[in-house]
């Protein structure tokens, strides 16, 4: 007689992430109702900015000497200000500004006035923003990033023979979970490695156990 597969029962799921703002318009809210789940949501991984002085150890980049700024979220962009800051460098007003997503574009408005002759922006595609920077070639690029970060950006700003230089203004460390029981827990849901290097650091039997994970985009699939 063949083996019947046993389903695995989901009852209590954990996020690495944050709870949505508006919980019943999220689509967790819809998958909780229709399966009957329940969802807690913990924040597995933080961002912390580098300091000006390791900045400056770390990095050999004179920030005036570029013409362009490439955003790809609004951490980088708050990070990048908040280095000029630290170290007093008073940003052009020729500076223009590469954006992932209008909303990174308007984000921007916190810290240098809108002006669309200097700030152009994607629509949350990486290709369509790579076309756009190919029409100003002739800039020189910097690109402000995590030490962790996806590489598709910048893989096709080499392809595209963009010149550019990245600089890692800040990190993704580990959240302290010190407090977080996993093993109530059904399922684990993720979107990064560095979620997962997370729970690893406060369990890290866990790498050999079988436990049941959901694993959202290229990156953590990676693993």
């Amino acid at each position: 007689m063949e083996k019947k597969e046993q389903k695995l029962k989901i009852k209590n799921i954990l996020v690495s992430q944050p709870q949505p703002v508006d919980f019943e318009k999220s689509p967790f809210s819809e998958i909780a109702k229709k399966y009957n789940v329940n969802f807690e949501f913990n924040k597995f991984i933080k961002i912390e900015g580098i300091t000006s002085s390791d900045f400056r150890k770390d990095n050999k980049i004179t920030i005036l000497d570029y013409t362009a700024v490439i955003f790809n979220s609004k951490n980088a962009v708050d990070h990048f200000f908040r280095l000029c800051k630290e170290m007093r460098i008073e940003i052009p007003d020729a500076m223009k500004y590469f954006c992932i997503s209008e909303s990174t574009a308007y984000y921007l408005q916190k810290y240098v006035q809108f002006r669309k002759r200097k700030i152009f922006h994607g629509k949350e595609d990486v290709n369509q923003l790579i076309e756009i920077i190919k029409k100003h070639r002739e800039e020189n690029f910097l690109f402000p990033c995590s030490d962790i970060h996806n590489d598709k950006l910048p893989q096709l700003l080499d392809e595209s023979e963009i010149k550019y230089t990245k600089a890692i203004m800040y990190r993704t460390v580990p959240s302290n979970l010190s407090t977080v029981n996993i093993y109530q827990y059904d399922m684990l849901v993720f979107f990064s490695p560095a979620g997962i290097d997370s729970l690893l650091l406060i369990s890290p039997i866990l790498s050999k156990v079988i436990l049941p994970l959901q694993l959202w985009g290229q990156q953590p699939q990676k693993l």
